[in-house]
Formats: C-alpha cells, sequence, structure tokens
C-alpha cells in the first residue's frame, strides 16, 4: 500500500512534468480561438501604394510642381516616399504627415481645415498627435468602406493644388 507521503511526493513529480506542457497546450489553444475570432481586414498592398505615389508625382509634374508624395497604411506607417528633384527638405515630412493625418482621421485634410475654419473649437484636432498636420494635401485611401491607408502630397502652391496631385494617386488607383 502506498503511503501518504509517497502519493503526495509522486503528483508533485508528474505535476511538475506534465504543467509546463498542459500550459503550453492552453496556450496554443487560446491564440487559435483569438485568431479565428479576428476579423479579415483590407490592407493597402505596396504594389498600389507605389502607383498612387507615382501617379501624384506625374501629376505635379505635369503642372511644375516639385513635390514629396507619401503613402502610409492604415496605422499611419509610411509604405513608400517619392520626392521629385527640386522638392524642398520641408516636403517629405508635410507629405508624411498629411498622409498620417488623413489616415488616421479618415477624412481629407482640406477637409479637416475648413471644418476647424467652421468650427474653432475643433482647434485641438490639430494638438491630438504631434504628426498631424491640417493642411490641404492628404487624402484617406478607401477599400469599399475601410480606410486602409492615406495620401499625401507637399510642395505645390497651395493645398487645394497637393490635393489634386493626390486625387490623380487615387484615381490611379481606383480608390476613394
Amino acid at each position: 500500500m502506498m503511503r501518504r507521503d509517497d502519493f503526495q511526493e509522486r503528483f508533485q513529480r508528474t505535476d511538475r512534468v506534465f504543467a509546463p506542457w498542459a500550459a503550453i497546450g492552453l496556450l496554443f489553444l487560446s491564440v487559435g480561438i483569438a485568431q479565428a475570432e479576428l476579423p479579415k481586414q483590407a490592407y493597402l498592398p505596396l504594389d498600389i501604394a507605389a502607383s498612387a505615389a507615382s501617379a501624384a508625382i506625374k501629376k505635379c509634374a505635369e503642372d511644375g510642381y516639385h513635390v514629396s508624395v507619401a503613402v502610409v497604411d492604415r496605422s499611419g506607417v509610411l509604405r513608400i516616399l517619392l520626392r521629385t528633384d527640386g522638392a524642398g527638405p520641408h516636403t517629405v515630412h508635410s507629405s508624411f504627415r498629411k498622409a498620417y493625418t488623413a489616415a488616421s482621421l479618415g477624412r481629407s485634410t482640406q477637409e479637416l481645415a475648413a471644418m476647424i475654419k467652421e468650427k474653432p473649437e475643433l482647434q485641438g484636432l490639430r494638438d491630438m498627435d504631434s504628426e498631424i498636420l491640417i493642411l490641404g494635401g492628404g487624402l484617406p485611401i478607401k477599400i469599399e468602406d475601410d480606410v486602409v491607408g492615406g495620401i499625401g502630397v507637399g510642395g505645390a502652391p497651395g493645398g487645394n493644388l497637393d490635393e489634386a496631385c493626390a486625387r490623380a494617386g487615387l484615381d490611379k488607383i481606383g480608390g476613394k
């Protein structure tokens, strides 16, 4: 007959051997369940981002503007940045910030600027994040109704002209 102390000692040794494996099994099971529950989201492929940026650059070049064009993903992470010869150094960061703003807020930066002008109480939008830039030239990139990124143009002599170039980028990829 097994003594109580022997039983407890054997159980503790078995517990030490199997407990880590049980924990690992539960971890894989929970990860599998969590992944199964995640909704599928549209994303912005690099070749599409590059096509949009190239079309925006082309439009601005045809109009005689030296610009930078940035395309970001839905999280505001840079996917592509193009800068024409002769574009000012400030255009690199301004194009990125316009793209970031359009992606994160889901609206045209020109539309946001007009909204703030009409409703001064919304001035705080400018200070929500250090990367937000509310000047014309940034547009969200949408697939169906999902924002998958943003495109920003900086360097043309006016936000409306920057936005026209960004719009050419969206038109090229069939974006909204």
